[in-house]
């Protein structure tokens, strides 16, 4: 069994949902020597999160942007308010939708389903630049 860890920087994004599978595998050279195994994604911040959704059609970020915006409006009456209005908001959505994801891994690559992508959802207006801890293990 390997292990590797990396730590990648995301550059700052816009507020919104983005499809990051090409940024992950980019950042793991180790991946296609695995023959099985998993690759854990971890975002280390309270105002942001991963996902696994669907990666062809467009509008699937902006339609889930839109959700978790409504689901999370920033009229609500938040106790939290010094850091911003998307301050707290964006700390409800990350618990939502969640900080991590495990995908399996298979000859050499992630073994997402045909329209499957790794998702980062940025839920600050000026969230700047973000890390991800990538831990893959595998034989």
């Amino acid at each position: 069994m390997h292990w590797h860890q990396r730590e990648i920087r995301l550059p700052p994004l816009p507020r919104g949902f983005h499809v990051i599978t090409r940024t992950v595998v980019d950042a793991l050279p180790e991946l296609a020597r695995i023959r099985v195994g998993l690759l854990h994604a971890f975002v280390c911040h309270t105002s942001a999160s991963l996902s696994i959704n669907e990666n062809a059609d467009p509008d699937v970020p902006r339609d889930l942007a839109m959700a978790v915006d409504r689901i999370a409006a920033e009229d609500f009456p938040y106790s939290h308010t010094l850091e911003g209005s998307d301050d707290m908001p964006a700390h409800v959505k990350a618990a939502l939708v969640g900080t991590s994801v495990t995908i399996p891994v298979r000859d050499g690559r992630l073994f997402l389903g045909t329209w499957q992508g790794i998702y980062f959802g940025e839920h600050r207006d000026r969230g700047g630049p973000r890390w991800l801890v990538l831990t893959l293990q595998g034989e």
